[in-house]
C-alpha cells in the first residue's frame, strides 16, 4: 500500500477541512488548491462532513482528500466507500487499530503518549499523528522519542500555528503538521478565501 507520505510528497503541511456545508467546503478546498496545495483533510465533525468530500473530490479530481476524526469501524467504512484517499484518526483502541490494518488507502492514526505510539507500532503504523501536540509534549516530546521509536515518523495536529509550525517543521521525525490556522473559521465565516490561499502560499513558499 502506498504511504502517506508518498501521497503527501514535499507537502509540509496537511491542511485541515472543517465544512458546514458542501459549498463551504468546495470553497475552502479550491482556495487551498490555488496556493499549489494538492492534499487535504476532511475533518467528520459535521453532519455536512461527508457529503464535502465527496463533493470536493468530484469538483477538484485531482486534490487528495483524506477522511479525519475517524473514530470507529463504521465511520471508516463510510469513509472509505466516500471515496477517501486516505484516513487519519485522533487516537488509537485496539478495536480502531484492527478495523485499520484492514484499510485498503493509508491510514495516519492518532497517538498522543508512549504507549500509544507502540501499540499503533505493533499494529504495523510507522505513520502516527500526534494530537494534539500542544498538550502532549509537543516539540520537546518529538524529540525525546526520536531516538525510542526511530522508525516512527509524526505529522503533530493540534495547537500548531503560523508562529510555531517551522520549529517542528525542522525535527526530523516530522513529515508535515496539520493546521486549521490557514483556513480560520472567521475567514470561512466572511468568505474571505483569498486569505486561505494567501495562507498556504506562506506556508508553501517558506518551506
Amino acid at each position: 500500500m502506498t504511504a502517506f507520505s508518498t501521497l503527501l510528497g514535499t507537502q509540509p503541511i496537511l491542511p485541515i477541512i472543517q465544512a458546514n456545508s458542501t459549498e463551504e467546503g468546495v470553497a475552502i478546498a479550491t482556495a487551498m488548491h490555488k496556493a499549489g496545495i494538492h492534499l487535504v483533510e476532511v475533518v467528520l465533525r459535521t453532519p455536512a462532513s461527508l457529503d464535502a468530500l465527496i463533493a470536493i473530490k468530484k469538483a477538484l479530481p485531482e486534490l487528495c482528500v483524506g477522511a479525519g476524526t475517524i473514530t470507529d469501524p463504521s465511520l471508516l467504512t463510510k469513509s472509505i466507500n466516500a471515496g477517501s484517499d486516505f484516513i487519519v484518526t485522533p487516537a488509537v483502541s485496539p478495536r480502531l487499530l484492527d478495523a485499520l490494518t484492514q484499510s485498503p488507502i493509508p491510514v495516519v492514526p492518532g497517538v498522543s503518549n508512549t504507549a500509544d505510539i507502540l501499540l499503533a507500532k505493533e499494529f504495523g503504523f510507522t505513520e502516527q499523528k500526534l494530537f494534539p501536540a500542544s498538550l502532549c509534549g509537543g516539540e520537546q516530546f518529538l524529540k525525546a522519542v526520536s531516538s525510542v521509536f526511530a522508525d516512527i515518523r509524526f505529522c503533530p495536529t493540534g495547537g500548531i500555528n503560523e508562529q510555531n509550525y517551522q520549529s517542528y517543521l525542522a525535527l526530523s521525525n516530522v513529515i508535515a503538521v496539520g493546521g486549521t490556522w490557514i483556513a480560520q473559521s472567521q475567514w470561512v465565516h466572511n468568505k474571505q478565501f483569498e486569505k486561505v490561499t494567501q495562507a498556504c502560499l506562506q506556508v508553501l513558499n517558506n518551506h
